[in-house]
């Protein structure tokens, strides 16, 4: 019988309990089945999420500024942001074990963005990289009534550049990372490609390949195939790129759903009809959906189906990751499809 704690590396909060609930409906099903309780039953899916950690000043605008004006905002937050960040958040929320890496800053916003994710549950900060006298990524970001978003982000300043560290990853059954640093993105790709488990990388606009020819997945934004292909036809832009990556391929464009290499053919799962509250981290979500369904052994097509399904949930609330889907509430939301 196994003893390890089944929520590794969370620490209680109320994200917790909902983990709970889960794991006690299991139990109970798998007592109802066998009369016994295997606890190996219960170990959750581990993912290590390697990349951005940022601080979000949101503001709720009637109109997205264009102009060199003042502008007044009908509301206002502070709260955690960042591609890996948010994928990270989004996996436990899913019911993953997730732990996080990556590089903040020595100044007062490393400090929010280390409290934030304490929060959340991630107890255990031995994989995030604080250099001296360095300066942490933040972002202004502007959200109209139709939940769009502009966003203004400072990338950090004197943050380590040394990845060796990353090797100290921890063995898990995926691997995702964001392109901001891509020398770290690159040598996370190259542990899960060592270590023989699916690494994932999600693709914002980059200006070459290097970083992603060790990713067994590739999933582009709209904007990342564009940088790399300079075609807006997403369908266009994976044909072009196929032959330079050895991956598997798609592309997200948002509401219109996501584009996706079988073979020589690009096919398409389409997204669902919403009215979005706020687009803001979507797609972090939806990349931490998608390796959190592969890794527990779905395929390509199921973990983005299952992908969209969360992002779509996502959109529809505001605040953040303090409204991340749960499993239950993204199973709800399929099932009801």
């Amino acid at each position: 019988m196994s003893s390890r704690c089944i929520f590794g590396r969370l620490s209680w909060n109320y994200n917790s309990f909902d983990l709970l609930e889960q794991i006690i409906e299991k139990l109970n099903d798998k007592f109802l089945m066998t009369g016994i309780i295997d606890w190996d039953f219960v170990n959750m899916t581990k993912i290590f999420a390697f990349g951005l950690a940022v601080i979000d000043f949101v503001y709720r605008v009637e109109t997205l500024p264009n102009t060199g004006d003042k502008y007044f905002t009908t509301d206002a937050y502070i709260i955690g942001g960042g591609c890996a960040a948010n994928a990270a958040v989004a996996i436990s929320k899913l019911g993953g074990e997730v732990s996080f890496g990556g590089r903040v800053g020595s100044d007062v916003i490393g400090d929010l963005i280390i409290q934030d994710l304490e929060n959340y549950g991630f107890s255990e900060p031995s994989m995030i990289s604080r250099a001296p006298n360095s300066r942490s990524s933040y972002s202004s970001v502007a959200i109209d009534p139709n939940g769009e978003r502009q966003i203004i982000n400072f990338r950090g300043e004197s943050l380590i550049e040394e990845t060796d560290w990353i090797w100290d990853a921890p063995d898990v059954d995926a691997y995702l990372t964001d392109v901001i640093w891509p020398k770290g993105a690159q040598t996370t790709m190259e542990v899960a490609k060592k270590r023989d488990k699916p690494g994932i990388i999600d693709v914002e606009p980059l200006q070459d390949y290097t970083c992603l020819k060790d990713a067994s997945h590739v999933a582009f934004s709209y904007q990342g195939l564009y940088s790399l292909t300079q075609s807006r036809d997403p369908v266009e832009g994976l044909k072009m790129i196929k032959d330079k990556l050895p991956g598997w391929l798609c592309v997200t464009n948002g509401e219109k759903g996501v584009y996706f290499l079988d073979g020589n053919k690009v096919e398409h799962i389409p997204g669902h009809t919403i009215q979005p509250q706020e687009t803001l981290g979507a797609g972090d979500v939806w990349h931490g959906a998608f390796a959190l369904k592969l890794a527990e052994g779905g395929s390509e097509i199921q973990a983005m189906e299952f992908a969209n399904a969360t992002a779509a949930l996502k959109c529809q609330t505001t605040k953040g990751r303090e409204n991340y889907p749960t499993r239950q509430e993204v199973e709800t939301f399929i099932g009801k499809m």
